[in-house]
């Protein structure tokens, strides 16, 4: 293999590893070359067994152990993530300290903020891999039992650490927001979320606009419970006043088309108005 065929191959393989998941538009940006070419070096790491090949993307697959859902996940409704993190960003100060939980959104909020004075307390282990090695960043990383899943370290020793820190921002996601309010999906995961609401002076949600008007498992919060809410500006109407009734701050933020190249757009949600 010519040396330049080779350097580049070890280019996108760091920005994998390093994101964990990248989009095929991301890579043909940041390598300069064509969309033909970053996929032909795709399928050659995913022989080489690096990176698995997704729609609109690929996922690291070396060095790290398969989070299965995670990695299913994070490709979901990528462009609205993305532009929701970087809003979402854009709302933390230099020197704060960070409370990430483990969400695919999440993940691209601590994306957005790698190489900032920060310091970062998280409980997941794909958003801890993006700081590890950051001088400007203090990394906290929080115990327990990790799901196999996820990468998500929850459970009574991650809740007892939370209850012995207090950060100025706790940024979580969502499977579902309803008119009671915040929702996740695992119990176990739920009682971490709600340790990290205590610990928090600010509490920012970031979900885009396909999970209002879903419910899941455990209630985590309610909508009064969140201080600002970063949502892309596919909300309806009626969500947008029932925000705001709840005195919760709301930052929208429009989605790039170009951005969504490959990637599924936002499907409105399934019985989407608030209810009642």
């Amino acid at each position: 293999m010519p040396a330049h065929s080779q350097n580049r191959r070890h280019r996108l393989t760091d920005l994998i590893r390093v994101r964990g998941f990248a989009s095929l538009d991301e890579l043909v940006r940041e390598l300069g070359v064509s969309e033909s070419t970053v996929r032909r070096d795709l399928d050659a790491l995913e022989l080489e067994g690096i990176a698995r090949r997704t729609h609109g993307g690929a996922v690291y697959r070396g060095g790290r152990a398969k989070l299965e859902e995670f990695d299913q996940r994070q490709p979901a409704n990528w462009a609205a993530k993305r532009a929701i993190a970087a809003a979402a960003a854009d709302e933390i100060e230099d020197g704060e300290t960070v409370l990430l939980d483990g969400g695919t959104t999440t993940y691209e909020v601590a994306r957005q903020l790698v190489g900032r004075p920060l310091q970062v307390v998280t409980n997941s282990l794909p958003v801890a891999n993006l700081f590890v090695s950051e001088s400007q960043t203090e990394l906290v990383l929080l115990g327990g039992y990790v799901s196999p899943k996820t990468g998500v370290c929850l459970g009574p020793y991650a809740n007892e650490l939370l209850g012995r820190l207090h950060v100025s921002t706790t940024v979580l996601s969502a499977a579902g927001i309803a008119a009671e309010g915040l929702f996740n999906a695992h119990l176990l995961l739920a009682e971490t979320e709600q340790a990290m609401l205590r610990a928090a002076g600010r509490v920012l949600v970031v979900a885009d606009s396909s999970k209002f008007g879903r419910r899941s498992l455990t209630l985590v919060c309610g909508l009064s419970d969140i201080d600002c809410l970063v949502v892309d500006d596919g909300l309806s109407p009626a969500w947008r006043q029932q925000v705001a009734d709840a005195e919760v701050r709301l930052v929208t933020t429009p989605v790039r088309e170009d951005d969504d190249n490959e990637h599924p757009k936002i499907a409105p949600a399934h019985g989407e108005e608030p209810a009642a």
